[in-house]
């Protein structure tokens, strides 16, 4: 039996049925600005929030007639105003970077909507009688990372109330279904997720995704390996390496081909140029590396696909913290940490 005090692979393993959930409970307390009102967009989090952050921006901006801002940091842009859409994400309601943009944000006279459990944010929202999503209670802790659904739903929910995303209650729906395909999958003995974690057990992995969404995704990998497998890792995303970081690995390479192993993640919505990229930089680095491996992402859509392979990440995460021994749950660096909240 693998050591696991927090349960969270079953945890991770319930995202559909999360998001499900989330998207049948949204009730806000307090109501949005009108769609007329709404000039941009500020999205507000950090950690598991931030990445929540960062997923809301690559699938529901470019379908937005208004701008979206995603901001981790303690002062928000200076751009806040009346017309300006304050979304505060924090499961603990305690982030002192989100908080304090929050704060800062409804003083210059953004309109706030958070998503929280209380705590701080939920005591400015509550002043603000500002629109609120109260996370469930849950019996036992639940990590923040094992929390995503119910963090991204609501936001997206909210938006298609507001008229500003039309549709994704659709792309949920398509979201949840890929999911539970995925889990099917991942679940059954000799799974591939499991075969990578084996491949790359032992070495530091760079996970390279394509675009918006591949950056996201690649993200998702990299904190799930940090956090679950107590072990270093680092993403790129596409164009940008072959604008910069292709060079790294012109030295070194009886180096690297011992310690460093190399993950494409791959979805649908790549550009023409994209494609031809990763042909390339698979080519420039097969010979530096320790393995190069391709997941492909399924599903409709832009969220499907990023959930999709974040999932799958989850598992290679879990994976290789069993093979180390490691409990996947807790994080005592960042728990003993005092600039966390």
């Amino acid at each position: 039996m693998a050591l696991d005090s927090l349960g969270l692979r079953d945890q991770l393993f319930a995202l559909p049925e999360q998001m499900l959930a989330a998207s049948r409970r949204l009730d806000l307390t307090g109501d949005l600005p009108a769609h007329d009102d709404i000039a941009n967009v500020l999205l507000l989090g950090t950690g598991a929030a931030g990445w929540v952050c960062d997923l809301l921006a690559a699938v529901a901006g470019p379908f937005m007639p208004v701008p979206v801002v995603v901001h981790k940091g303690f002062e928000p842009p200076s751009f806040v105003d009346s017309s300006t859409l304050v979304v505060a994400i924090s499961a603990s309601g305690a982030s002192p970077e989100t908080v304090a943009s929050a704060t800062t944000s409804v003083a210059a006279g953004g309109r706030l909507l958070a998503v929280t459990s209380g705590g701080p944010l939920g005591a400015l929202a509550d002043a603000q009688a500002a629109p609120t999503v109260f996370l469930p209670v849950a019996e036992e802790p639940i990590p923040t990372r094992a929390r995503i659904g119910a963090l991204a739903v609501p936001v997206l929910r909210s938006l298609e109330q507001a008229g500003l995303f039309p549709g994704a209650s659709d792309w949920i729906a398509s979201a949840v279904a890929q999911l539970r395909i995925r889990r099917d999958e991942l679940t059954a003995d000799g799974n591939a997720a499991v075969d990578l974690a084996r491949s790359i057990q032992g070495t530091i992995p760079v996970v390279y995704g394509g675009g918006v969404a591949g950056a996201v995704a690649a993200d998702r990998w990299k904190v799930q390996i940090n956090q679950s497998a107590k072990s270093p890792a680092w993403t790129g995303s596409l164009p940008d390496v072959v604008h910069g970081e292709i060079a790294g690995w012109g030295q070194h390479g009886d180096i690297t081909r011992q310690v460093m192993s190399l993950v494409l993640l791959r979805h649908d919505d790549e550009s023409p140029e994209v494609v031809e990229q990763f042909e390339v930089v698979e080519r420039w680095t097969e010979e530096v590396m320790a393995g190069v491996h391709t997941v492909q992402a399924a599903g409709d859509g832009a969220l499907a696909q990023i959930l999709d392979l974040g999932l799958f990440g989850d598992v290679v995460a879990l994976e290789l913290a069993e093979r180390a021994g490691i409990d996947p749950g807790p994080t005592p660096t960042i728990a003993s940490s005092p600039v966390v909240g």
